[in-house]
């Protein structure tokens, strides 16, 4: 199995929050996780920041927020260049979607966490 440098981006500390899931989910798979959210926090033995950074060889970047607050994110996700993004339910965006294709980013509408544990991730 190769596991896969996933950043989450929309990273929740809440338990009851999707992204925390998929962040424990994603560690217990084995996959090197790095996120950003709203607060400087943490899941685990993930820290959740709250300003962006380079993160070297992401190959998947999951997104856990709307499109309206996925605009500020734009230069930043391209400039990753993951392998490919993951459109959460609620995070479909055909502008990104766009952009992503037109960089050579694979995109795909699913849910990491159904991925995960039907073994398509």
């Amino acid at each position: 199995m190769s596991y896969k440098k996933t950043l989450v981006l929309g990273a929740s500390d809440n338990p009851s929050r999707y992204s925390y899931l998929a962040i424990q989910r994603l560690r217990k798979h084995g996959h090197p996780v790095v996120a950003i959210g709203r607060k400087d926090t943490r899941v685990e033995d993930v820290i959740i920041q709250k300003q962006t950074q380079y993160f070297e060889d992401i190959d998947t970047i999951t997104l856990y927020l709307n499109p309206k607050h996925q605009m500020e994110y734009y230069d930043y996700i391209l400039s990753l260049k993951p392998n490919r993004i993951i459109f959460n339910p609620g995070a479909e965006n055909t502008e990104l979607v766009r952009l992503a294709q037109k960089n050579n980013i694979h995109t795909l509408e699913a849910c990491t966490l159904v991925m995960l544990s039907t073994n398509q991730y």
